[in-house]
């Protein structure tokens, strides 16, 4: 234990959150504001169903907006810079206020209500945010799909979400180029089976648009008649659902991962306090997409329930130049700045001058997360920037940090190459993917959560509490425990290592996507037969996919040409059905596959191959000629 007056290390605290879980927890929940208390922390009696803080009511949006409004209505909350528009707006806490009030007004006049869903596909524009934390002041359910999702996956989560309302944007604007919303929406709306009886679109006079009779509804001219209205917090019990975000599996269809209010609301202040060591009135910036789990929690609402001021970007690393990061940094002051590894590898391309031309002294740490880390670039930005980088590792399901270093609490070094250590209130394991017993230190195993998970952490899957316990805790041998389908290893330091996926989810410059949703995509072309899509590294973007393809009729492939224009008939089809971020970096085209002699296609074969790496045991393969397929393919495509 710590030395009698001597703050804990990270090392008891993390210790003191397991083994005094419910204490522990009723103190971080002091951080927010309850309009009720709460009578008990924890129930546990269903495993692996954990509810926090019962019969406490609060609500997010006070917490990020309406309790500000005393101390500090007058300071920065929403900083909006868009280098696509060129425009950069600052909102008070104040202003912030009103623009969510009017927003929950326009909601409630459409007929929505506690409860009800609303899906939010939108671009980075501050009505966006409007309507996250309007949806949180009515008890309505928000899921944010991101704007460039195809038309055929934001149907799917029309169709499972059942939403009241879609808030849409007749346009987006990515590097210069105009993406029009509203003809994708239209499209989707007709391909769901449940489609909401209500649209309500910004116009931001980006790209025509055309409105459907009876059911599309300008926002603009709504939000002028209900300028003065007033629409009190509804206080929420702690267990009811906040929103949910639907995140790619093994299967093709996405899994709406359902969080609550109270929970996610102490994780959040918590980590603000103990992680990222942010101050109110301070500036976080945060270059992620409301339109992932990042957006949410440090775009959104961790900042603000923090009393910080939180920059929503719309733009690129590069445009209008590769400084332009860096100027906002300067520009607003800011103090905590949150980004990807993809976004600093783009940035390490250029040159290194545009990182001396700004001033970040304001900058005390860089926090990176979204998809692995190598040291090289965690080195090589640090040292241009000189602040601290700060890895961290976690996932749509967790909501924060499951490892990192926590400097709120002690001031652990970060370790390049490790995302840090297991934080508070995570009972982390790494256990034997076999047995489901626990592996000694340097030793790989599949990085697990043994339950009850803590506050912030999804509840469950929407409306598939089955799913749930399939997906989560049904993987490892022997025990409930939650598997984040990541192998990892840990040193003698307590500093963990993640080593790759067990399963055939990829990252893609951190967007997770279901390799098996990109096989059903291609295989729905008419000239494919069957096909196999892997995560093959990349340099820049961590991973990529890359797709093999059999054809029903091989000559539809028997030149160049012919190739070539196929590739480009199988990316467009996934460009239509997934987006352009579903597109295989490449479509090979092979005769068969490599499978075992009971058909199961030798995925970790065709990766390892992919990577030039040794393809392991291939005693079980049916057909060895067809590895040598892929080396020929991959040969001529080097």
């Amino acid at each position: 234990m710590a030395a009698q007056g001597a703050a804990p290390s990270l090392k008891e605290v993390h210790e003191r959150s397991i083994r005094e879980r419910e204490s522990f927890w009723a103190e971080q929940a002091q951080l927010i504001d309850w309009n009720e208390p709460f009578g008990q922390v924890l129930d546990y009696s269903r495993p692996p169903f954990a509810r926090w803080f019962l019969g406490g009511r609060t609500n997010l949006c006070h917490n990020a907006v309406d309790r500000h409004l005393a101390a500090r209505a007058h300071q920065p909350a929403l900083i909006y810079e868009s280098t696509e528009v060129d425009v950069s707006r600052v909102y008070t806490f104040a202003e912030l206020h009103r623009e969510v009030v009017r927003m929950a007004a326009v909601m409630r006049s459409l007929g929505v209500g506690r409860g009800d869903r609303v899906i939010v596909y939108m671009p980075m524009i501050p009505e966006a945010v409007f309507a996250m934390l309007a949806c949180a002041r009515i008890g309505a359910i928000h899921s944010v799909v991101f704007g460039g999702f195809a038309s055929h996956s934001l149907a799917s989560r029309i169709d499972d979400a059942e939403p009241a309302l879609v808030v849409s944007a007749d346009a987006g604007s990515r590097a210069g180029k105009v993406i029009e919303y509203k003809p994708l929406l239209d499209a989707a709306l007709q391909l769901a089976s449940r489609a909401p009886d209500k649209v309500l679109i910004v116009d931001r006079g980006l790209a025509p648009w055309e409105r459907v009779a009876g059911r599309d509804e300008d926002y603009a001219t709504l939000r002028e008649r209900h300028l003065d209205e007033d629409v009190p917090i509804e206080w929420l019990e702690s267990n009811e659902v906040s929103y949910t975000l639907y995140t790619s599996g093994t299967t093709g269809t996405p899994k709406g991962v359902q969080r609550d209010v109270g929970g996610h609301a102490v994780a959040l202040a918590a980590s603000m306090k103990y992680i990222f060591c942010g101050n109110a009135g301070e500036t976080y910036f945060s270059t992620s997409d409301i339109g992932w789990v990042v957006g949410h929690s440090y775009i959104v609402y961790g900042p603000l329930i923090a009393g910080m001021a939180t920059i929503l970007y719309e733009g690129t690393p590069l445009r209008p130049d590769p400084g332009i990061l860096w100027r906002l940094v300067e520009k607003h002051r800011v103090s905590v700045m949150f980004s990807a590894p993809t976004a600093i590898r783009v940035l390490k391309k250029q040159d290194p001058s545009w990182l001396a031309k700004y001033d970040l002294s304001s900058l005390r740490a860089l926090f990176l997360a979204g998809e692995p880390l190598d040291e090289p670039t965690a080195r090589w930005i640090a040292e241009a920037i000189g602040k601290p980088v700060i890895d961290n590792y976690w996932q749509t399901e967790t909501g924060w940090p499951i490892l990192t270093v926590a400097h709120g609490i002690e001031k652990t070094e970060p370790r390049f190459g490790s995302p840090g250590m297991a934080m508070y209130g995570y009972d982390l394991r790494l256990l034997d993917e076999r047995t489901g017993e626990e592996v000694g230190n340097n030793e790989k195993g599949v990085v697990a959560m043994i339950p009850p998970l803590p506050p912030g952490c999804m509840q469950t899957v929407w409306r598939n509490d089955d799913r749930f316990v399939q997906t989560y805790f049904s993987t490892v041998p022997g025990r409930l425990a939650y598997s984040t389908f990541d192998w990892g290893i840990r040193d003698d330091d307590g500093y963990y290592f993640i080593l790759g996926r067990t399963d055939d989810v990829i990252n893609v410059a951190g967007h997770r996507l279901g390799t098996r949703e990109i096989e059903e995509t291609l295989s729905s072309h008419p000239a494919v037969a069957e096909c196999a899509v892997v995560g093959v590294a990349d340099s820049l973007k961590g991973q990529v996919a890359t797709a093999f393809v059999v054809l029903k009729d091989p000559s539809k492939a028997a030149d160049a040409n012919a190739r070539l224009a196929l590739e480009g008939e199988l990316m467009a089809t996934v460009d239509k059905r997934l987006g352009a971020i579903g597109r295989p970096n490449r479509v090979h085209f092979v005769t068969m596959l490599p499978k075992t002699r009971s058909g199961k296609v030798l995925r970790r074969s065709i990766q390892a191959l992919c990577e030039r790496r040794d393809p392991g045991d291939l005693t079980t393969i049916e057909d060895p000629g067809a590895l040598e397929q892929l080396r020929q393919a991959l040969g001529a495509a080097a």
